[in-house]
């Protein structure tokens, strides 16, 4: 499949990179729209963009805008897809403001062709500010921190009632299955012996010793505070590039429901907090959390429903080790999907085991004490 010329994915750092998935192609688009009767006839690729997992572009066509995905077969099936379409469709009709799901003749909202699934969303409303920022860069203003906290809040309100059981295993998609565990490392045993290709490139680290010693300084209560809050399916994936914004500052649509699974609202909380409140890709430096995005987002929230003192606690308690079970995907991605051993160690070494070592730091224990007085 042929690539387009200067069209550039962000890496596992900070530079930009050739993609690992070629972008799509007008032909290619063209033939993907006629299994979507109701998207009309193409008139242009629009934009492509820099995220590096899959494909996707905008595209325009006779009756709009439209965002169109290609995933790899291994890395999302229309089985998989229906999984996060069903979550979004069930917020769509609470009221959340998300990405219409286009079907097919046959009312699948997903296809497949040859090693390729696609899905094609029409454009929501709203200014998508951040589309070419990178994950884990901060909100332009704490205003938009706060703005991004109420909607949270109304994501986990309206996905109340949802009912479906979590997502089957599938790389890049978030859990938590191990922190809540009576015994977190063989809660982490048992995710990694589910994933061969994981388990393979571990083979030959110490990465038990590593969780348990993680465990062992960041995990002291977890399992009986995680326990005990309510399941929900949530987000995943709270930050800025994944939000549309209206002319007063406000969230005017939420999309890429991609690592949506079950979960909790706080496991949730903390996600976005680790997404958009330490800035890690300048780990190493100073000044890389921002306390005062975190007020933001606790002021939002608090807008729409309540957050305890206990809650905040175990917040604080959960965000050192929140980001574990998607890091250990990311290494099953690489190690698995992409056979880049190099990009399987920085989610390990850098993102899993590093994030987490970070708040044992005297800047990370008084940015976690920083969190504790919102309580």
């Amino acid at each position: 499949m042929p690539a387009t010329a200067g069209h550039l994915v962000h890496g596992m750092g900070t530079a930009m990179e050739a993609p690992t998935w070629p972008a799509i192609t007008p032909s290619e688009a063209e033939a993907v729209l006629r299994r979507f009767p109701a998207a009309g006839r193409l008139i242009g690729l629009r934009w492509h963009s820099p995220r590096p997992f899959s494909a996707a572009t905008l595209v325009q066509t006779s009756r709009g805008e439209f965002f169109l995905k290609r995933h790899h077969r291994l890395l999302r099936s229309p089985e998989g897809l229906a999984e996060e379409h069903g979550f979004i469709a069930h917020l769509r009709a609470a009221g959340i403001s998300v990405p219409d799901i286009m079907t097919t003749t046959t009312k699948a909202g997903a296809v497949a062709d040859g090693e390729w699934t696609y899905e094609l969303h029409r454009r929501a409303p709203g200014a998508d500010l951040y589309r070419d920022r990178l994950s884990w860069t901060p909100f332009l203003s704490h205003d938009h921190a706060h703005a991004a906290g109420a909607m949270l809040a109304r994501l986990h309100r309206a996905a109340r009632g949802y009912e479906a059981p979590a997502r089957r295993p599938q790389p890049l998609v978030a859990s938590a299955t191990i922190l809540n565990a009576a015994d977190p490392l063989m809660a982490a045993e048992a995710y990694v012996g589910a994933r061969p290709a994981l388990a393979a490139f571990l083979s030959d680290r110490p990465w038990r010793a590593q969780l348990s010693d993680l465990f062992g300084a960041l995990g002291e209560g977890l399992p009986e505070r995680l326990a005990a809050q309510p399941s929900l399916w949530t987000h995943n994936d709270w930050h800025p590039s994944n939000l549309l914004w209206a002319p007063d500052g406000t969230v005017s649509a939420v999309f890429d429901f991609g690592l949506a699974t079950r979960t909790s609202a706080l496991h949730d909380f903390a996600t976005a907090i680790e997404r958009t409140a330490v800035e890690w890709l300048r780990l190493g430096e100073d000044g890389i959390a921002d306390a005062g995005t975190v007020a933001a987002l606790v002021a939002g929230y608090r807008t729409v429903l309540p957050l305890t003192p206990d809650d905040i606690e175990t917040v604080a308690r959960l965000l050192p080790l929140a980001h574990i079970e998607f890091a250990m995907s990311e290494a099953d991605y690489f190690a698995g999907i992409t056979g880049d051993r190099r990009d399987a160690a920085v989610a390990w070494d850098d993102y899993l085991i590093g994030h987490a070592e970070w708040f044992l730091s005297s800047p990370g224990r008084a940015f976690l004490e920083d969190i504790r007085a919102l309580a």
